[in-house]
């Protein structure tokens, strides 16, 4: 049985794993990004992931941009995350009590971002952003909070208007159940609007407890920030005494050893992690400035709690995560290969006479179907969602699994060779050819 119309290839495990899963779990999935609605299909069930592959129930093997949306930077079941998962899953797997493990991530953390000078784990990067938020308006005593339209800050209640991501590409960006009081004080404006941001600083400064922003979208497809608007940012919640919070979710760790602010060179005065500084297990963490991490309990008085932050096994596979990516730095090899990606993409692309954008930073890149460049969340609407269904299905029949929503970013991965690029180049090519029309 085929999973969409656009796939000529059969994969009946999968498509009986998908009905059987919608009896117990809604949607038959539990996440909205993995259910393949916006490519007009139903998901791959995948049995395992080795390196720069996953394999999927029905005995097929792909080529993984995905990378579990970001983290799996080094690919999947690299020896060293096993080794020090497993180690310390025979040591125990959950303690309700501090360890060293989490000191340990936390000095590497630190190290890395320069912004950052105390950090608090927690256990998604929904909890990071929903925690960062709450802190930003106990330390300021202000309530308003600043995000732009198109980003995705995880599903807490105040950052889900106007968001990204799944929400977006399901066309629901503001969800039932979400009361009004609750974002009565978050304002949404243009992503790269000097114009907009400047505006409310004038005629609301006072009253804005923080700005939150991915500085590289990941969640509208992959978006750029202007300099203008990245030091307009700075300028003014530094005039206004507002905190600027990046959410570095996906680009922590990613674009950079620092993330994308030590690729740019910003520094904010909060930063939300995730991902990659789990390893591939469940992880968030916020962190900044000394004087404002201090207002967290119990050394301050804005609440926040987790059984589970901090997890011992977690922080296991972030040091271990962290350790290879310092000693063994993949950044400027990553950047390489997919800077061949967006080359040959392009020239196959125009050769066709297909509209399309290629918008990229380091490892991080996304393929759009318009004219027009993608610059904010009204630009990146104007794709051909349809083109990008059957070019999806075109590329995952050819072995090559991509993000199954035109609003996502890929990742190249570390395990990736030269040998895998060229692959994905000559399947991409054959992929254009058939979606020409």
């Amino acid at each position: 049985m085929s999973l969409s119309k656009w796939s000529s290839v059969e994969r009946p495990n999968s498509a009986a794993a998908f009905a059987r899963a919608q009896c117990s779990i809604p949607g038959g999935v539990n996440s909205p990004a993995r259910a393949f609605g916006g490519v007009a299909g139903s998901p791959l069930f995948i049995s395992r992931g080795q390196g720069q592959y996953l394999f999927d129930i029905d005995g097929r093997r792909y080529l993984d941009f995905i990378g579990s949306w970001g983290p799996m930077i080094l690919g999947h079941a690299h020896p060293a995350v096993v080794k020090a998962t497993t180690e310390q899953i025979h040591n125990g797997t959950s303690f309700g009590a501090p360890t060293e493990l989490e000191s340990d991530l936390a000095e590497m953390v630190i190290d890395a971002v320069p912004s950052i000078e105390m950090v608090r784990f927690v256990s998604s990067g929904t909890e990071a952003a929903m925690s960062a938020i709450r802190l930003a308006r106990g330390h300021t005593g202000r309530n308003v909070i600043v995000k732009f339209a198109g980003c995705y800050h995880g599903h807490v209640d105040a950052l889900l208007v106007s968001a990204g991501s799944s929400a977006l590409t399901l066309g629901v960006p503001n969800s039932p159940g979400v009361p009004a009081g609750s974002t009565q004080d978050t304002v949404v404006l243009r992503y790269n609007d000097c114009q907009q941001l400047a505006d409310l600083f004038a005629a609301r400064g006072s009253e804005i407890a923080g700005v939150m922003l991915e500085p590289v979208v990941g969640n509208m497809g992959l978006v750029v920030p202007t300099p203008e608007f990245r030091k307009e940012l700075r300028r003014l919640t530094h005039d206004y005494g507002a905190l600027l919070i990046y959410d570095e979710v996906m680009t922590g760790f990613r674009l950079s050893y620092g993330g994308a602010q030590a690729l740019l060179g910003d520094k904010p005065d909060m930063t939300a992690l995730g991902k990659i500084i789990g390893g591939g297990y469940p992880v968030g963490a916020y962190g900044g400035r000394a004087d404002v991490m201090k207002s967290v309990m119990p050394a301050g008085p804005v609440f926040q709690a987790g059984t589970l932050s901090g997890n011992p096994v977690a922080m296991a596979a972030g040091i271990a995560t962290l350790t290879e990516l310092k000693s063994n730095p993949p950044y400027a090899r990553l950047d390489a290969m997919s800077a061949k990606i967006e080359s040959e993409f392009t020239a196959a692309a125009t050769a066709l006479g297909i509209p399309h954008q290629f918008n990229r930073v380091g490892s991080m890149w996304t393929l759009f179907f318009t004219g027009t460049p993608v610059v904010d969340l009204d630009t990146a609407k104007t794709v051909d969602t349809e083109r990008f269904a059957r070019f999806f299905w075109a590329m995952m029949d050819r072995g090559i699994y991509l993000p199954c929503s035109q609003y996502e970013a890929a990742f190249t991965c570390a395990a990736m060779t030269d040998a895998n690029i060229d692959e994905t180049i000559a399947a991409a090519k054959a992929s254009l050819e058939s979606v020409a029309d």
